[in-house]
């Protein structure tokens, strides 16, 4: 009989059920006690039920654990520096989209060699977030796969859905049943439109195709997310930044019967991706909010202990130790002095 289907797969291993991973890398009463408070305060901070300003800071992407620790345990000692003004969360972005191709992620590819061993690759982003939610600090990521979140959901307390998937139906309908605070980026165009539709579509009930805890295929019911946002984060006309743009953000909100909260990336188009320029656009974002637009809730650095990126892909014995592999992301250094003039300057 003529074959017609998996005429292009090459292989289709099973993974561990997703409540296997939880029960063989699980969270603490103490990290389980952070999560459930992280993401309310995240939330009143974002619906303005608390006065604080909301920072997401870290690596673009973690490629290198041990790194990525040394950098969470500064960014522990900050937070508690400044967490009267600020509730500062990391970046631990496990998942990368690519335009055309290149490395995936930690969860898809942890051996960064093209193999692709998953199942390493989700055990090892669990076991790097209890490391994090450990050291006090709450857990951000950006959720790319609608399969993921089975996997790792329960150890974050804030998500992201980027630029070029805010449109897509399938990570709205994932965004309605997520547990956590959600961020929608403005589309790579720079339009708001998919964004704050993404808004009111993710905060409905949806029934949709998905994976059980079992890791069985099943029908997914959720009654809705009410804690999703807005991300501004430029677009192809350049950066939405400026007083000007979040005014119009603000007025479009409340035009879609949203409430009016915006979180600015203070990286990606606002500053061209250019990481010497990453400052000076934070440090904008503060004066706004200092100036008493209370509507600018909060802020995305990409930041790690090295300025910069570098080429990848590349010997591994051969890369600077933190340094990012995607995204330029500014120093340690700098990353410290602008979260301390912020907190104090509001």
């Amino acid at each position: 009989m003529t074959q017609l289907t998996d005429l292009n797969v090459v292989a289709n291993n099973p993974l561990p059920s997703p409540a296997f991973l939880q029960s063989e890398i699980a969270a603490t009463a103490e990290q389980t006690e952070l999560i459930d408070r992280s993401r309310r305060e995240i939330s009143d901070i974002l619906f303005r039920k608390d006065d604080r300003f909301l920072l997401v800071v870290g690596p673009c992407s973690i490629h290198d654990p041990e790194a990525c620790e040394e950098y969470a345990e500064k960014l522990a000692a900050l937070s508690q520096e400044v967490r009267d003004k600020i509730l500062i969360v990391m970046r631990v972005y496990f998942e990368k989209p690519r335009t055309t191709v290149g490395w995936k992620g930690l969860i898809m590819d942890p051996d960064l060699d093209g193999s692709d061993d998953i199942i390493k690759g989700l055990m090892e982003a669990r076991n790097f977030l209890r490391k994090v939610l450990s050291l006090g600090l709450p857990t951000a990521t950006e959720l790319l796969d609608p399969i993921t979140p089975q996997f790792i959901a329960d150890l974050i307390s804030w998500s992201a859905i980027g630029a070029r998937t805010s449109e897509s139906q399938t990570h709205r309908q994932m965004a309605s049943g997520l547990s956590m605070p959600l961020g929608f980026k403005n589309a790579t165009s720079g339009s708001l439109k998919a964004a704050t539709n993404a808004i009111k579509a993710a905060s409905q009930s949806q029934t949709f195709l998905g994976v059980s805890a079992q890791g069985i295929a099943s029908a997914v019911t959720t009654r809705g997310n009410p804690h999703c946002h807005l991300i501004l984060r430029g677009g192809e006309n350049g950066p939405n930044y400026d007083k000007a743009s979040i005014s119009r953000s603000c007025e479009v909100l409340k035009e879609s019967g949203l409430i009016e909260t915006v979180m600015v990336d203070a990286s990606h188009a606002n500053c061209g991706k250019k990481h010497e320029q990453m400052p000076a656009v934070f440090e904008n974002i503060i004066a706004q909010r200092v100036a008493g637009n209370q509507a600018i809730t909060g802020a995305m650095l990409e930041s790690h202990l090295v300025a910069g990126n570098q080429p990848f892909p590349q010997p591994l014995e051969q890369l600077s130790r933190g340094q990012s592999i995607t995204d330029e992301c500014i120093d340690w250094a700098t990353t410290e002095r602008l979260v301390r003039e912020a907190a104090a300057a509001l």
